[in-house]
């Protein structure tokens, strides 16, 4: 049975709600699934897992999650090679330019670990309500099962 490691930021729960879609929608795919806050969570626990997402929030204009700030630093000494990765956040289309950007921040960081890309970011507007974006989170989680079984 593959394992996923999903590991969430978040300040008004939203992210925490995308978590939840995610681990839901692998554990349905029948994949075990681990969900942690990343403030309780040591990056290093991405080796013991095939699939490993980070669900982020971007904070002011840009800015990664302070309480991540340690988590993103680690990750990328990491070597995750042959394992899956996915990034997916909720953020505000409010603040234009700086929307979701800690999603392609970590996007980055897996890139420097030798993980495989199994998905496409994806990118929520605040909450995970429309059947759109459940949708969208149901077929990240599919899109990273895929990759793994490649």
């Amino acid at each position: 049975m593959p394992t996923a490691k999903v590991v969430f930021a978040t300040i008004t729960g939203n992210n925490e709600d995308c978590a939840d879609i995610i681990t839901e929608a692998l554990e349905d795919l029948g994949v075990e699934v681990d969900q942690s806050e990343i403030s309780q969570t040591d990056a290093a626990e991405f080796k013991d897992y095939d699939i490993n997402v980070v669900v982020p929030y971007t904070y002011d204009e840009g800015n990664l999650p302070e309480e991540g700030l340690d988590f993103f630093a680690d990750l990328q000494e990491l070597d995750l090679s042959g394992k899956v990765f996915g990034v997916a956040g909720s953020g505000d289309v409010f603040y234009e330019e700086f929307y979701c950007v800690a999603v392609d921040k970590f996007n980055q960081a897996f890139q420097r670990t030798g993980a495989t890309q199994g998905a496409e970011n994806v990118k929520i507007n605040l909450a995970p309500e429309s059947e759109e974006d459940l949708d969208k989170l149901d077929s990240f989680a599919s899109e990273l099962l895929n990759s793994f079984n490649k």
